[in-house]
């Protein structure tokens, strides 16, 4: 590439850039405001308090739940034993109610385990985002060097 070249795609960066065009940006006169940023925003604070009502919901629904069970089957057990038919259908909820119970906790679990892991991620990122433009800031003064500006 041509230091001419170099320098014209340089330039036409720079003004492009101080036109304020950018992925993930609305201009202000298309209702974007002032922020600079994009119009997606997540705090940590938002994922911590869906990820604490997840993790809680995983705790008492499982205590819960089994209490529920337990009344169902000695309920069913009572009614089977009077001779009621409606005995065994309980029993057979009873037995349903356990899978269910399971899905709604592997849910809860998924839902925590996946905020920690977007939170973890998305530092990550970051890091990686932040190291690549730092590294080609570096380059450029290279370029700037190299050529004697």
């Amino acid at each position: 590439m041509a230091w001419d070249e170099w320098e014209e795609l340089k330039a036409r960066a720079a003004q492009n850039q101080s036109a304020h065009m950018r992925l993930n940006h609305v201009t202000p006169d298309d209702g974007g405001g002032e922020s600079t940023r994009g119009d997606l925003t997540v705090r940590q604070k938002d994922l911590a308090a869906i990820g604490s009502a997840a993790h809680e919901l995983f705790q008492d629904f499982s205590r819960f739940s089994d209490h529920a069970r337990m009344s169902s089957i000695k309920a069913a057990g009572g009614l089977k034993s009077e001779g009621f038919a409606i005995g065994a259908a309980l029993d057979h909820v009873a037995e349903r109610w356990v899978d269910q119970v399971q899905s709604l906790l592997d849910a809860c679990a998924h839902i925590s385990n996946h905020l920690r892991y977007t939170k973890n991620q998305h530092d990550a990122d970051e890091s990686y985002i932040a190291g690549t433009l730092s590294s080609i800031s570096q380059l450029d003064r290279g370029f700037d060097e190299r050529k004697g500006s």
